[in-house]
């Protein structure tokens, strides 16, 4: 009867061992060392080089006055609208000469579909000026040159470095500070200072693709409201993975651009690009 008693009470301890263990909260993954991220993070580097080899800016020029104008009127618009606008732009107004002394309310009429176009207006002819008067109408190949511009802060001049200039920069839009977060490389929300610890993760090299290759994989799977995490290559690498949709087929209906068989942003894309061109302002 003891040993009976004896073999309850141990059978009640165990059960009481175990219920003790199941209710106790479960470890926190081990936290990721600096290192390991950096590895991760040019893994997935190297695996969006894979996937995009074609990463361009989105933007149509012809040469770095255009580009630093185009960029300009990005702000709050897309590029394909951009792109659509420019056209007539610079028909209208070749260099920054002939934008410098426009006519303000005809400016602003050529470029309204970019909104916020009286605020752009004045910032493209004040640039222009600038220009025309300080640097004998060329842009200038200078980080701290380029940002005394009207309307020019880091993120455009970085663009205009590296994309016109062939000057290595870190281009922090909102595609690319979404998703350095998402990776957990870094956790701040300053643009300045997500550029800083990405370029510090990056050799100088790789910045400007690095970030065409960031935008492009922002505006075609890894989307704001709704990731394609189903359909998206860098899957493995990614902590955040699980945010958005997870079923291959249901995410590949959430594809955009080339990748859903789209046509890109731009009306004049690179020969290598697989896409199709945009349709041009009114044939949308």
């Amino acid at each position: 009867m003891k040993a009976a008693t004896t073999a309850k009470a141990g059978t009640k301890s165990k059960t009481a061992a175990t219920t003790a263990k199941a209710a106790a909260p479960r470890k926190a993954p081990k936290a990721e060392s600096h290192l390991a991220m950096v590895r991760r993070a040019r893994r997935i580097n190297r695996e969006l080089a894979e996937v995009y080899p074609y990463a361009h800016p989105e933007l149509d020029f012809r040469n770095p006055f255009e580009l630093l104008v185009a960029t300009v009127l990005s702000a709050q618009t897309t590029d394909l609208r951009v792109n659509q606008t420019t056209p007539a732009l610079f028909a209208a107004y070749p260099t920054p000469e002939d934008m410098a002394a426009a006519v303000p309310e005809e400016m602003e009429e050529i470029i309204r579909p970019t909104g916020f176009f009286r605020a752009k207006t004045k910032s493209l002819m004040g640039l222009a000026a600038a220009l025309r008067d300080e640097f004998g109408g060329e842009v200038p190949g200078r980080l701290d040159d380029l940002v005394k511009l009207p309307g020019v802060g880091r993120k455009t001049a970085n663009v205009v470095l590296g994309n016109a200039f062939g000057v290595p920069g870190i281009t922090v839009d909102t595609h690319f500070g979404r998703l350095v977060r998402r990776w957990k490389w870094t956790d701040e929300e300053d643009p300045v200072k997500v550029e800083a610890v990405v370029a510090g993760i990056f050799p100088k090299s790789e910045w400007t693709m690095l970030s065409h290759r960031v935008v492009f994989h922002g505006r075609r799977i890894c989307h704001a409201r709704k990731p394609a995490c189903g359909a998206c290559p860098i899957a493995p690498l990614c902590p955040s993975y699980g945010e958005g949709e997870t079923d291959p087929e249901k995410a590949r209906k959430l594809l955009k651009y080339e990748m859903g068989g789209y046509p890109g942003q731009r009306l004049s894309p690179p020969a290598d690009y697989p896409g199709k061109p945009a349709p041009a302002l009114g044939a949308e």
